[in-house]
């Protein structure tokens, strides 16, 4: 296929592109800044595209929609809040109007989202049938995945991914945590009782795969891991992957005094979420269980 991604040089970008290139795609990237070789188109995710860039959007089988602002990067400002919602639902919005407007508009949109529309849940089991939850970051997936649904209006397949917690070496959280235990300062945040719906990017990227290619699966499906862990169960499980001890733990009161409501919402928050929708359409996990992910990619 002729694909098209967005977000290319984020964490899922890096690792999806050679594994499509592998497969025979021939991918295409939307960037930012002046496009430096052939595979490049430029766009501006709150104006949209010059004449010239949006002629060259024709015959594209898929794309792959992946930008959006970073959630982890600061503290949740009201400026970092309009980033974070602005940059998926308009920067959607903006992708999907110029896709419309081609002649030959692509068969199939995989536009990200993530179980932060579920909110936080305790330890109620939730799968694709569950209620979006209560807040900021549920309302903006919320947004995010309704403004990608408007791409069936020129008959696209629509598919979201809702990505749970990424582990992985060269980003996302796992990257983060990785230093402070190998120094064996690792330890419980706040009860500890949080879910931590997570997967490994090997997984993450063959639901990619199998969202391009499974003709019949629509709409939002949960990536994540089918055995989603406590915080406490990550936090042991890491420490013994890695041979270090875990028993310095990080009171729910320095987490919202170090990083206010994103710590608030990201770390002492949580939801137990399962890929029902993914294992009924036959897909299968390389990585099921959190201590061989862990093995695999420490």
């Amino acid at each position: 296929m002729k694909i098209l991604i967005t977000g290319a040089s984020g964490l899922v970008g890096t690792h999806l592109i050679p594994t499509l290139k592998a497969k025979g795609h021939e991918i295409y990237k939307l960037v930012r800044k002046a496009p430096k070789s052939a595979d490049e188109i430029q766009w501006d995710a709150e104006k949209g595209f010059s004449d010239a860039e949006q002629a060259k959007l024709e015959n594209f089988d898929a794309v792959v929609h992946l930008a959006g602002d970073n959630v982890a990067s600061e503290n949740w400002s009201e400026e970092k809040k309009r980033k974070i919602r602005e940059s998926r639902t308009v920067g959607t919005r903006v992708l999907v109007d110029a896709l419309k407007k081609t002649q030959n508009p692509p068969k199939i949109l995989v536009s990200a989202s993530a179980i932060g529309f579920y909110g936080n849940r305790n330890d109620e089991i939730l799968n694709e049938d569950s209620a979006k939850g209560v807040g900021f970051f549920p309302d903006v997936c919320d947004e995010w995945e309704q403004e990608s649904q408007k791409a069936n209006e020129f008959g696209a397949r629509v598919v979201n991914p809702r990505i749970g917690v990424v582990l992985a070496k060269d980003g996302g959280a796992l990257e983060k945590m990785l230093t402070p235990f190998k120094f064996g300062v690792g330890g419980v945040v706040g009860s500890g009782e949080q879910f931590m719906s997570w997967i490994a990017i090997d997984d993450l990227i063959k639901i990619f795969h199998f969202a391009l290619e499974t003709e019949d699966l629509h709409g939002a499906f949960n990536a994540t891991a089918p055995n989603p862990a406590t915080n406490e169960e990550f936090t042991k499980t890491l420490g013994k992957v890695l041979g270090r001890p875990t028993i310095i733990p990080i009171p729910a009161f320095g987490i919202k005094l170090l990083f206010g409501e994103m710590g608030e919402r990201l770390l002492l928050e949580g939801c137990r979420v399962l890929p029902k929708k993914a294992q009924d359409a036959g897909f299968e996990f390389q990585f099921p269980n959190l201590e061989d992910a862990m093995k695999h990619i420490v």
